[in-house]
């Protein structure tokens, strides 16, 4: 096929976009404009119709708007480039009159498409500031040179000026991050593959880090994240926490029962994706870390000998009690609970619906959950410390999700019916009189205010200050007769209290490890029906309690201490 053929139909294509551009500028628009008008004001007759020999008598009648528009069109400037001006130049027609008005506009277009004016932009856009920073938002100018030469001072004290991950501390100081910054800074500059970190290859990472990222949420995020991504996920958080368990004074008693490190670690991983990952998505980004409370923390592990004090992610004593909840009801000890399993929790206080809605997918990832009708251990981080605490914005998510049947973002009358009906049975069942429907309805109606007639939003409940209160009446029958004793004015005191008490979660936490302590001190373990090796207290493992008192820890069979991050192999994500 000869070439000129095979190029025709790009350069047909080219020719169309270039004639769209020139179309779209603002002095070709004002132009035709013009001449719209122009030919508006003499009749329409002559530009727009008619022989080129025989003009119209409009066209006779007005020759002078005519005339110049015609001379608008026609005056000389700097050519450009030909291609624009292809798609206007039709091919010649066999009648001459056509191909006299063809070539008059062709030349007309020639003249229109040289006078190119670009237009100001108005005085208001030059004057809003940048105001979307994803890096963070840049502050004075950071004297990157003094940073790299306090960076080649620590390393100098280093043989071959190469540092372990035992020297990282001093680096961290160098580069002014806090001290457990040291485990992302390590593996940030590729230490994990060799073991040290040589000057030159750290001090090019984290030259690139501060000229790119100028807060330190964007930092970290930076340090932390897989190459090619911009968000973390739970992998990502493995080598920091593990440092953690390594290295801190209040967990040093780990280093006895190394089985144990990846249940420790699974525990905090959840918690951070709990209260740091408001989306959900399994994917924390760098703005969902900026609004998070989570460096905050890392920096207090620094300050804080006792683990325990950082209740929100580290502590020990909250790990103790949700490994040790998760025992009780894994009675096969397999790390994975089934629905009859779960419905034991609290002895049975959740209803059997609710039960069925958690395995239904609503708020677990992975496919144990919805082909097995498994949970892992994961999974019950995330309901424990939502069922203890239905007053934070992620655990009102959580039995939102739960009671939305149908997903369309609203509780209608029909779903709260639909869970209060087992309830009112089980009410009925222990001689007590439940209210009807219609009255329980009244009564949630003017808890929650909804702004909307006729269902509740999840924006409803997160500004209702007791949808602990509303969840537990449609699905909880023991906190729900607890709320019944206590009177409405006692309700409405703790849910305005905005002092700095302990959470829900906390109290929780602290009465349980308190139980469990004091079953370990009675010499009364669960049994279970297991053999002595497989029951989850061993007095030889202990946390640190005080500086004076100890406590206790877990202990597993050895054929179930590498478990994994998310609790089963074929789930990479869980929530």
């Amino acid at each position: 096929m000869p070439p000129g053929k095979v190029l025709q139909p790009v350069l047909k294509m080219k020719v169309d976009e270039l004639f769209l551009c020139w179309l779209s500028e603002s002095s070709t628009q004002a132009m035709l404009r013009d001449c719209l008008r122009a030919v508006r004001a003499a009749g329409g007759a002559g530009l727009a119709g008619g022989d080129a020999g025989r003009p119209g008598p409009a066209a006779a009648a007005a020759p002078a708007p005519r005339l110049a528009v015609l001379q608008k069109l026609a005056a000389p400037a700097a050519p450009l480039s030909p291609a624009p001006a292809l798609p206007l130049g039709a091919a010649p027609s066999p009648r001459s009159g056509q191909h006299a008005r063809g070539a008059r506009r062709s030349a007309g277009t020639r003249g229109v498409q040289t006078k190119k004016e670009e237009p100001l932009p108005p005085a208001t856009s030059q004057s809003i500031p940048t105001f979307y920073f994803p890096r963070g938002c840049p502050k004075d100018a950071v004297d990157v040179d003094a940073v790299i030469a306090r960076v080649e001072a620590a390393f100098s004290r280093f043989p071959h000026e190469r540092a372990t991950m035992e020297d990282m501390g001093q680096v961290a100081k160098a580069c002014g991050c806090p001290l457990y910054w040291k485990g992302p800074l390590f593996y940030g500059a590729g230490g994990e593959r060799t073991g040290h970190v040589s000057v030159h290859k750290f001090i090019a990472m984290w030259r690139k880090v501060l000229q790119s990222c100028h807060d330190d949420a964007a930092k970290f995020t930076r340090l932390l994240v897989s190459p090619g991504s911009e968000h973390l996920v739970q992998e990502d958080f493995v080598p920091f926490v593990q440092d953690v368990v390594n290295t801190h004074p209040g967990l040093a008693f780990l280093k006895e029962a190394p089985e144990f490190h990846s249940r420790y670690i699974t525990t905090v991983i959840q918690r951070i994706f709990y209260s740091v990952n408001r989306s959900w998505s399994g994917r924390i980004t760098c703005s969902e870390l900026r609004r998070s409370s989570f460096l905050q923390n890392v920096a207090l592990l620094e300050e804080e000998a006792d683990i325990n004090q950082l209740t929100e992610f580290f502590s020990y004593e909250h790990f103790y009690v949700i490994y040790c909840k998760f025992w009780e009801l894994d009675t096969d000890h397999d790390l994975l609970i089934d629905a009859a399993d779960l419905a034991r929790h609290n002895d049975h206080a959740i209803s059997t619906k609710m039960i069925d809605r958690i395995f239904s997918g609503a708020v677990t990832r992975g496919r144990r959950v919805q082909k097995e009708g498994k949970l892992s251990y994961a999974d019950f981080v995330w309901f424990l410390i939502s069922e203890e605490d239905k007053k934070t914005p992620t655990s009102i998510e959580y039995w939102f999700r739960c009671m939305d049947l149908d997903g369309d973002g609203a509780l209608s009358m029909y779903e709260l019916e639909f869970f209060y009906e087992e309830q009112s049975r089980r009410l009925d069942s222990m001689a007590i009189e439940a209210l009807p429907f219609e009255d329980c309805l009244c009564q949630m109606l003017d808890l929650v205010k909804p702004q909307s007639e006729g269902k509740i939003t999840l924006h409803d409940l997160k500004k209702c200050k007791q949808a602990n209160v509303f969840f537990d009446t449609f699905f909880n029958i023991e906190k729900y007769l607890d709320h019944e004793q206590k009177e409405q004015m006692s309700l409405l005191r703790e849910g305005d209290n905005d002092g700095p008490e302990l959470s829900d979660w906390e109290k929780y936490a602290a009465e349980e490890y308190d139980i469990l302590v004091a079953e370990e001190a009675a010499g009364d373990p669960w049994d279970d029906g297991y053999e002595a090796e497989l029951s989850p207290v061993d007095p030889k493992l202990r946390g640190p309690r005080s500086a004076l008192e100890p406590r206790p820890f877990l202990e597993a069979p050895p054929a179930l201490g590498a478990v994994g991050l998310f609790g089963c192999e074929d789930d990479l994500q869980l929530l």
